[in-house]
């Protein structure tokens, strides 16, 4: 029950991500019930395995000004942000980025849960933006 609980925390439930995680959590167990380092251990891999494909099929869709988008959201964290809170982080004003928020939206990248927020459609992209575009250099890109 704790392997389980710690699966569905890391995914945050999303059904995918669920199955990626148990199918390497059952790769990395010696042997049935898998145990809290099993998924510890098969966490690394889970990620990789999810960058790999499921990140990065979707961010590789991305315009340049997109993925500058994206990453200020993920400087914020997982979300939902204030469209106000991501201009700031691009030193933009809101109306400049209203294109480029409707093209992710068209995109299914992000939607809004409330008027004028902005959420990412799937959990953990924030943490996979962060990856793929560290530092400070996402800024200029």
């Amino acid at each position: 029950p704790r392997a389980i609980a710690m699966i569905v925390r890391e995914t945050q439930g999303y059904p995918y991500f669920l199955q990626e995680w148990g199918k390497h959590a059952w790769d990395v167990a010696a042997r049935s019930p898998i145990t809290l380092r099993d998924v510890e251990l098969a966490s690394r891999e889970t990620i990789a395995a999810l960058d790999e494909s499921f990140f990065r099929v979707r961010f590789d869709r991305l315009t340049p000004s997109e993925k500058r988008y994206l990453r200020a959201m993920a400087e914020l964290g997982p979300g939902p942000h204030r469209s106000g809170d991501i201009a700031d982080v691009l030193e933009r004003q809101v109306t400049a980025l209203g294109p480029t928020r409707n093209q992710l939206i068209a995109k299914g990248m992000v939607w809004s849960p409330g008027h004028g927020d902005t959420a990412f459609t799937v959990p953990l992209f924030d943490t996979f933006m962060r990856r793929i575009m560290p530092g400070p250099a996402w800024r200029t890109e």
